[in-house]
């Protein structure tokens, strides 16, 4: 029967400590009481838990909505819809009629002003963080018609943030250890990178392994690699083959590697996005 850790009573509710999940208590005065006997192991095993999290299987990449394939990777192979908040690939984007959305049929903005006041209004709305995403990204930039402005795109960033949205979490993470419309803080940098890393950003997972190899933790370095190396992120596999060569990764992991990175980059390419992505280049 369980126990409270500090009285010791059976027969009474017990809640589990939030950090640990290890040991239970009957409330507070008494959880406070055993804090300084159980603090280091409750840190170590909270350690361990979110580690579990951190480097767990990663989500599957969002879909486009008419294509129905993962979204690609790079953020500007996408297209936000302003009329009616859907995320396409650039490929269906190109590829089908631009005078309407291909998804509402709604006649697509004729200026930066239309679209963005498009963006506004889902915003106010919808609460919609993919519109203050897309406007905080604007604004950090100083383009689509709307003024440079770090501290403004920073606030959209962490409203985005806090309604789920894993890409403005790689943005706060570059804010905080560049200082751009914040002081520099990388404790809350690598905070926002973790979270999004643990969303699917491949970029945040790559950034936090050479963090974690200039710091010296090599072991956690290589799993983030190779885990951002599996999802198709091809700076991530160059730096596992490095590690492969120098023999920290052995030759049968190495080409399950190779076959999984191949598999996920493959699950985003179409000949419609191809012809997309000429078009950008030429």
């Amino acid at each position: 029967m369980d126990s409270c850790a500090a009285c010791g009573k059976a027969d009474v509710s017990l809640k589990l400590c939030k950090a640990c999940k290890l040991v239970k208590y009957c409330g507070v005065d008494c959880q406070v009481s055993h804090r300084p006997a159980h603090k280091q192991a409750c840190r170590e095993r909270a350690a361990e838990l979110f580690d579990e999290k951190l480097f767990a299987q990663p989500p599957r990449r969002e879909e486009c909505v008419i294509c129905c394939l993962p979204l690609p990777f790079d953020f500007e192979e996408t297209c936000y819809m302003g009329c009616c908040g859907k995320t396409i690939c650039l490929g269906c984007r190109f590829c089908l009629p631009r005078e309407h959305c291909p998804f509402c049929n709604t006649a697509a903005p004729r200026s930066h002003e239309e679209a963005n006041r498009r963006l506004f209004e889902r915003i106010e709305k919808y609460s919609d963080p993919a519109a203050m995403a897309l406007l905080g990204s604007c604004y950090a930039d100083g383009s689509a018609s709307l003024p440079f402005d770090r501290v403004k795109a920073n606030e959209l960033y962490q409203r985005a943030s806090d309604l789920g949205h894993a890409g403005v979490h790689y943005n706060l993470a570059g804010a905080y250890f560049e200082g751009k419309g914040v002081e520099v803080d990388r404790k809350k940098a690598i905070h926002h990178c973790q979270i999004a890393a643990m969303m699917g950003d491949m970029d945040a997972r790559f950034r936090l392994g050479n963090m974690e190899g200039l710091d010296g933790n090599d072991d956690r370095a290589l799993r983030h690699i190779v885990i951002a190396a599996r999802c198709g992120h091809d700076e991530a596999l160059e730096m596992t083959k490095k590690a492969y060569i120098e023999g920290y990764v052995t030759k049968e992991d190495f080409e399950k590697i190779l076959r999984e990175h191949k598999s996920s980059q493959d699950e985003t390419k179409s000949d419609q996005r191809d012809r997309a992505r000429a078009a950008m280049v030429g």
